[in-house]
């Protein structure tokens, strides 16, 4: 009996990622330059929102692209990689770090969605309050992951459901990944930082909308750059 061969077609985001890395590589989108906004991408490939958000997730997790606060998502510069030198505590928190991470996908994705629909103007008000903070420290270079930390926990706090606040609240700051990374070039990178601050600003719009669709999204996103960002740490 003949084997039938199966080959697995790529995801669409995927597909996104490759042609928008060539088109880096080529020139056509040169460092500095401005990638076309969401709804372009969008229609250009003929997929939907969440599929472009992956994809512009997966550039930023690979250091092409940069989001500037107000502005858009820009081509980065090239650099060669720098050796990234670890502690042995470092290395030996990569799995933990990663497996905080999973979990915080499974936990938070759905709390930032119901925080938008049951948030009190107070409670939207806090998460301001915590977004702020941490922009503002990442401007004057001081310590951000308590303040990133409490961003994530208003947002718990935002669901009035104690279960969501006393989990986050179990593990407290540790569970910010760079936290656990202090050699780590990132943790203290301002560029990087600023791109925290602005995905922190996307999960807060749309809280503030009351739009879960697009809180779960949005957290979701967030989290999925720094899971990759550790992935490939640990390769």
């Amino acid at each position: 009996m003949e084997q039938v061969v199966t080959r697995r077609r790529p995801r669409l985001a995927q597909i996104v990622v490759d042609e928008l890395r060539r088109r880096i590589a080529s020139g056509a989108l040169p460092v500095g330059s401005q990638l076309p906004t969401e709804p372009q991408l969008e229609q250009q490939f003929e997929v939907s929102r969440t599929v472009v958000r992956e994809a512009i997730a997966e550039l930023r997790a690979s250091g092409l692209v940069t989001p500037i606060q107000g502005k858009g998502i820009f081509v980065s510069e090239q650099t060669r990689p720098a050796m990234i030198d670890l502690t042995p505590g470092e290395i030996q928190s990569i799995p933990q770090t990663l497996e905080m991470l999973e979990f915080r996908m499974a936990i938070e994705t759905e709390a930032a969605a119901i925080a938008a629909y049951r948030r009190s103007a107070e409670q939207e008000n806090a998460i301001r309050a915590a977004h702020h903070d941490m922009a503002n420290r990442v401007i004057e270079d001081r310590p951000t992951t308590d303040a990133d930390f409490a961003f994530h926990l208003a947002i718990g706090a935002a669901t009035n459901n104690r279960f969501f606040i006393d989990g986050l609240k179990r593990f407290g700051p540790a569970s910010i990944p760079r936290s656990q990374f202090p050699t780590l070039p990132s943790a203290k990178d301002p560029a990087y930082l600023a791109g925290v601050v602005a995905e922190h600003e996307r999960i807060l719009d749309a809280i503030a909308d009351q739009d879960p669709d697009a809180a779960r999204l949005s957290m979701r996103e967030h989290l999925l750059g720094s899971q990759k960002r550790y992935r490939r740490l640990a390769r």
